[in-house]
């Protein structure tokens, strides 16, 4: 594929979604992120999109909302990994809330084996995944259909929210920055999102790299208010998905990182352990390795003079002993 043609077909896929990770359009075009990255540098210099940390979007500053179609068809292999790695931080009869979005489907499909699990949602696709579970109970908000997302929005679905309190809200967005945390390009779904928050104890964001960095219209979240991200493994070259994530570290956001392959339990979900150890076998590797151990100063001499004292001691006791035999 000639240069011309690849960048027509970057940005034909950036037109068609809003918003696009250079994993993905590398794997479209057949070409190395390198390739694709000196493209989307190319078309942002002539106006025609916006470069963000790890992908490209609309130009103007703040993406649009892309449908379901559109999405389901994006980070395929980053949302199972996140989806896989999110599934083990829900225990077995724990009450939730779960958003719309694609990447909270995938870890829907995961929860279906957790017994004893209550799941609220204004997700059509959540509670779809969920339906064949007989040990879950799926209570789903009023509202109105907004059928580009299949969730229940509106009045009605913010009303059918108060006076709940769950342990932890499962949401994914548009976009999430250290500045302004989680967001997305639709009013009404960021007011049902907002009401999801605050029926919970903990708030656990549910968002691959590609989203990082990225900023749009309506804030759903405030980054104080994240207990948690999960996330996918960013490409080692992109630095600024790393500050991003180092920002929200240092906001007080716990992190955790799944391999692009996928690191939880096959077919969905922790398989013969608790979710809380699942998750902290995958995240093993975040751990910092301790360092040498620090010697204090005069401590090596320290042991040597005891050692040496005993040795003496031990000796002088001998040669008493021996003398009283003696006598």
């Amino acid at each position: 594929m000639f240069a011309a043609e690849r960048r027509q077909l970057i940005l034909e896929m950036v037109r068609a979604n809003g918003a696009v990770s250079l994993r993905e359009l590398a794997r479209v075009v057949q070409t190395s992120e390198v390739t694709v990255r000196r493209d989307v540098r190319a078309l942002e210099a002539e106006g025609l999109l916006d470069r963000r940390h790890g992908g490209a979007v609309l130009p103007g500053g703040f993406t649009r909302e892309s449908g379901f179609p559109q999405k389901s068809h994006l980070a395929t292999a980053e949302k199972t990994a996140i989806a896989d790695l999110a599934a083990g931080l829900v225990e077995e009869g724990e009450a939730i809330v779960v958003g719309a979005g694609t990447t909270t489907q995938e870890l829907a499909r995961r929860l279906a084996r957790v017994p004893g699990l209550t799941v609220v949602t204004n997700s059509l696709l959540v509670a779809q995944a969920l339906a064949h579970a007989n040990r879950v109970e799926v209570v789903m908000t009023g509202g109105t259909l907004r059928g580009s997302n299949y969730a229940l929005v509106g009045s009605g679905a913010e009303q059918s929210l108060q006076g709940l309190r769950v342990s932890k809200a499962f949401l994914s967005g548009s976009g999430l920055t250290a500045e302004r945390g989680l967001s997305t390009s639709n009013m009404l779904s960021a007011s049902v999102d907002r009401a999801l928050v605050q029926a919970a104890a903990e708030v656990v964001v549910l968002a691959d790299h590609s989203k990082l960095g990225t900023d749009t219209m309506f804030q759903t979240v405030p980054t104080d208010v994240i207990t948690r991200l999960v996330t996918d493994e960013s490409p080692a070259h992109d630095d600024r998905a790393a500050t991003e994530l180092q920002a929200l570290a240092d906001q007080g956001v716990q992190i955790a990182v799944a391999g692009a392959s996928g690191g939880g339990a096959a077919n969905g979900g922790p398989s013969g352990a608790s979710g809380a150890e699942s998750v902290a076998r995958q995240q093993r590797r975040d751990v910092p390795l301790p360092g040498p151990r620090r010697q204090v100063p005069g401590a090596a001499a320290g042991l040597r003079s005891a050692a040496a004292l005993s040795e003496q001691n031990g000796g002088t006791e001998r040669a008493r002993v021996a003398d009283m035999r003696r006598r």
